[in-house]
């Protein structure tokens, strides 16, 4: 197996001073909302040790879990993309359906694939030998090519595949690194065997991707944190 597939503010707060009238003053007039002027965006929530995620796709919706705890790098970045709704509209373009061992054994790949406008910064490679977060099925984890590369595109694993696991004892500094898992998929599982199951081109994809992309993709409508778990997390209103 082709080891480089894509396997894929902080809110300035203002203290305003009150100050007490003269006995008898007219009360001070609020100034004139300049126009244009619009409210200040709230801070995002804060993020716990798991971030429940809804991703819905045209299929039907799929629940992932985040590991803050112990991929915070990789879930901070996963979460950027999330609040800036950056993911809205993004594809399952990708289905790799491995012959061998028990069925369906794969995974499913989407994210900004062709879009860089919308891309930040690559983040720093978080191993599984770090984490703990091994490739199981419905593990989620980061595409990359080199270690440090990674963006916006993942993978949702169908099967176990321990091959993409870090590997520290390995002389291959790919399979040392290994791939970044992150969390992993709590709800809808079924969705994403009907993204894996369906059609893939025989001719699109260049090498090891040939025969594995989806024809068409399959569209994500929108990806949002649980509004329940932002609805906690928000502070209290006086």
């Amino acid at each position: 197996m082709d080891r480089q597939f894509a396997l894929i503010a902080l809110a300035a707060s203002t203290a305003a001073a009150v100050l007490a009238a003269p006995l008898g003053a007219a009360p001070a007039r609020k100034p004139a909302a300049r126009p244009g002027a619009t409210r200040p965006v709230p801070p995002p929530a804060p993020l716990g040790d798991t971030v429940r995620v809804t991703m819905t796709t045209e299929l039907g919706p799929i629940e992932l879990e985040l590991d803050h705890k112990h991929a915070p790098i990789t879930v901070a970045n996963f979460v950027r993309y999330v609040d800036a709704r950056r993911l809205d509209g993004m594809t399952f373009y990708r289905a790799m359906k491995l012959k061998w061992g028990d069925q369906p054994n794969g995974l499913v790949q989407t994210g900004l694939r062709g879009v860089a406008t919308k891309l930040f910064k690559p983040i720093a490679h978080e191993p599984t030998s770090q984490t703990g977060i091994l490739h199981k099925a419905g593990t989620l984890s980061m595409a990359r090519w080199a270690p440090g590369t990674a963006t916006s595109d993942f993978s949702i694993l169908l099967s176990d595949l321990n091959g993409l696991d870090a590997d520290p004892t390995s002389t291959d500094p790919d399979r040392q690194a290994g791939f970044a898992a992150f969390g992993h998929v709590v709800g809808g599982m079924d969705v994403v065997r009907r993204i894996w199951d369906s059609p893939v081109s025989p001719t699109s994809g260049e090498g090891a991707l040939k025969g594995q992309m989806l024809e068409p993709p399959i569209k994500v409508l929108t990806v949002r944190r649980s509004a329940d778990q932002v609805a906690a997390s928000a502070p209290a209103v006086p």
